[in-house]
């Protein structure tokens, strides 16, 4: 539903035209002249703006020379009765979407807001559009080889062309998003926005509004009419990540909307029906939040229709190297940087708490570390020791009664990192949390004790 305001000073002219627009389903406010209809303007988001020219205070052209200089591109339509060929030309200058002259038929104004709203929409998505594919053709691309992430993405292309909710679970880091904006790519909606909001960064006062929007006044700082998430991605696709933060109050007015296709604004009394696909994503549990009566189940209900479980990069090590490849030709560009093979079994020994987020922040800091290098070392990975050092808990093991060889335990544990990383000291080093000189220290000992 688009949102115009008729400027005129004319009753009769406000109200005529207010009802040939409300008749085909638009939303209409009034205003008599040029200097209230620019703070309404400023207050609300219209999508279209239709004013008279010669008004008392502020005229339409002055009116829309203020909109630009507020770099306000709402398009505006002009209605006169003062039709002349110099205000029609500097109408055109000043970027005005149509000129029409009084008298006038219905069908030649229902026509002319029709075209003006559709060209504006289509101005506005393709720039939306191009965004959206710098960013999925950036660092968006999806790299994989292993089994697991190749189930994930035959079922994701699956799901994409039907309006199948879908549930993206994993750990954080694993590409959650990336696989959403995927499915909403492969899908019918994929010329409309994909709009992804997170909820866990919404202050819980304010994820209704930022959901639905509001009306002015509905609360202090409301100071005009704010479209939400789900009208900004209407005819697309709603990405609500970590939907496991959201507050109890605002899953029941989410699982109305999405029962009903309907929203209301904060603050508002209208009904708006809407047409959005919701994908959603969490790195918790969600049939736990459930029994602890945190998340509503007939929501968790609604959006687990076709759920899709995201691995976690420990568990799809032939991902690895592909990945640090990638991210490595993104930073250097034609030239990618090698990785040796004691880089790989750096890489791959390691457990990766953050996934490919981390993953691909550990390449970014390889290339600093590196300055120009020909290629990368299990030595320039050195600083993942102390990340893998806190990542096997010792928490579980218990001294026996008999007491333990500390000389014997070290050796052993020197033994099987050895083993592990096909006998490379900087890997093995960076499996126990040492630099590779005391590694060194730790072996040389361990063989003079055989001796």
């Amino acid at each position: 539903m688009a949102y115009i305001l008729v400027v005129d000073d004319e009753e009769k002219m406000q109200h005529l035209l207010s009802i040939m627009l409300v008749r085909q389903g638009y939303s209409v406010d009034r205003a008599g002249d040029g200097v209230k209809a620019l703070e309404m303007i400023k207050e609300n988001p219209y999508d279209l703006v239709i004013s008279d020219i010669r008004m008392p205070h502020m005229d339409g052209i002055t009116l829309l020379s203020e909109m630009r200089a507020a770099d306000i591109t709402c398009p505006v339509v002009f209605i006169t009765a003062f039709a002349t060929i110099d205000s029609a030309v500097d109408a055109m200058r000043q970027g005005v979407a149509d000129y029409i002259t009084k008298p006038f038929e219905e069908e030649r104004i229902l026509l002319t807001v029709e075209r003006t709203l559709g060209i504006s929409r289509i101005i506005a998505e393709n720039i939306e559009l191009k965004q959206q594919l710098l960013d999925f053709s950036g660092d968006r691309e999806i790299i994989y080889v292993s089994e697991k992430m190749t189930q994930v993405m035959e079922n994701a292309a699956r799901v994409a062309p039907s309006e199948t909710a879908v549930l993206i679970t994993g750990e954080s880091g694993t590409g959650k998003e990336v696989v959403a904006s995927f499915i909403h790519h492969s899908s019918n909606r994929s010329k409309a926005r994909f709009v992804p909001v997170n909820c866990a960064a919404i202050s819980p006062s304010l994820v209704e509004s930022e959901l639905f929007g509001y009306e002015k006044g509905a609360f202090t700082g409301a100071d005009r009419r704010t479209k939400g998430k789900f009208e900004y991605a209407n005819g697309g696709t709603l990405f609500l990540d970590e939907i496991g933060d959201l507050p109890l109050e605002a899953q029941a007015k989410l699982l109305r909307a999405l029962q009903e296709k309907k929203i209301q604004r904060v603050g508002g009394n209208q009904e708006i029906s809407l047409d959005v696909r919701i994908l959603c994503a969490t790195n918790q549990d969600l049939s736990q939040l459930v029994k602890k009566g945190t998340f509503r189940q007939d929501l968790y209900y609604r959006i687990n229709v076709f759920p899709i479980q995201m691995p976690a990069l420990r568990e799809r090590t032939d991902d690895i190297v592909p990945l640090a490849e990638y991210f490595l030709k993104q930073l250097t560009g034609a030239s990618p940087v090698g990785l040796t093979e004691g880089a790989i079994r750096t890489l791959q020994s390691y457990n990766w708490p953050g996934n490919v987020r981390e993953l691909a922040n550990a390449m970014e800091r390889v290339m600093i570390i590196a300055n120009g290098e020909g290629s990368i070392t299990a030595e320039t990975l050195s600083f993942l020791r102390a990340s893998s050092a806190g990542v096997g808990s010792l928490d579980d093991l218990t001294l026996p009664p008999e007491g333990i060889s500390i000389e014997a335990l070290q050796y052993n544990l020197a033994r099987q990192a050895m083993e592990q990383t096909g006998n490379n000291q900087s890997a093995a080093a960076n499996l126990l949390g040492l630099t590779r000189a005391k590694f060194r220290v730790l072996i040389k000992q361990a063989m003079d004790d055989d001796i």
